[in-house]
């Protein structure tokens, strides 16, 4: 019922949504109440472009965890230990906060999970060109709908931000971003993937786009690209190409 009463906020395009990393969230408002998660911001994706923003280049792979970016002193440089002491009690029982009453642990790490999101988010948008805010905006917006896989493409979703006419006007306009799913048929994703992640790397190396698998949680015969058209494009082809029977 609380959730349910929460929906017009989480779905509101007039109130911002801060979360960190916010695919498996929105996932789960979706298939579990129905809820489109809308106008997030998300630091996760915030840092990175920061990062590149300032010419830092990261690996395909390293996106930075919420403990990380805790500890960085340019964001709030604290600690935050017990978030790794609910992992692995999560990781050794997956029903861990489904029990009630929820224990002092469990209190503290679900208030400290939120309590320096707001602090964190006026640090962030501070420090982001009106060009990496139109990318957090709409990457934060492909991230909700990332998992939430249905039949329609996302068309009861709503609308992607727009360029800024702002942007469009100084001649390097961005290049619209989307979100692929690509089905990958069965017994194919050891393809994709290749011999300890060797394949699936080398294509996130190769193209500017951004490449998730389901993995363990699901969907595990889907792989979700995020990107600019022409790289979304280019990664597709390549995977393509990993699911041909070569025999």
């Amino acid at each position: 019922m609380l959730v349910k009463a929460c929906k017009p906020a989480l779905e509101s395009s007039y109130i911002t949504k801060v979360i960190h990393d916010c695919k498996r969230d929105s996932e789960a408002l979706y298939f579990q109440f129905g809820i489109k998660l809308n106008n997030v911001m998300d630091t996760q994706i915030a840092f990175s472009l920061i990062e590149e923003q300032e010419g830092r280049l990261r690996s395909p792979d390293d996106y930075i965890s919420f403990v990380s970016l805790l500890a960085d002193p340019r964001y709030c440089g604290i600690s935050y230990l017990e978030k790794e002491e609910v992992r692995v009690l999560l990781r050794q029982d997956p029903k861990f906060w489904t029990y009630r009453p929820l224990s002092e642990l469990m209190v503290r790490a679900a208030a400290d999970d939120v309590r320096f999101l707001l602090y964190i988010y006026h640090k962030m948008t501070a420090k982001l060109n009106q060009r990496t805010l139109w990318y957090l905006e709409v990457r934060g917006a492909l991230y909700c709908r990332c998992f939430c896989v249905n039949n329609n493409d996302y068309a009861d979703w709503p609308s992607l931000p727009p360029v800024p006419d702002s942007l469009m006007m100084d001649g390097n306009a961005p290049e619209e971003e989307i979100l692929s799913v690509l089905d990958v048929p069965p017994g194919k994703m050891g393809c994709v993937i290749g011999r300890r992640g060797a394949t699936i790397l080398s294509i996130k190396e190769s193209c500017n786009a951004e490449i998730l698998i389901g993995g363990s949680k699901g969907p595990p015969d889907k792989v979700f690209i995020i990107g600019p058209v022409r790289q979304v494009r280019k990664a597709e082809a390549m995977l393509r190409g990993r699911m041909l029977d070569i025999y």
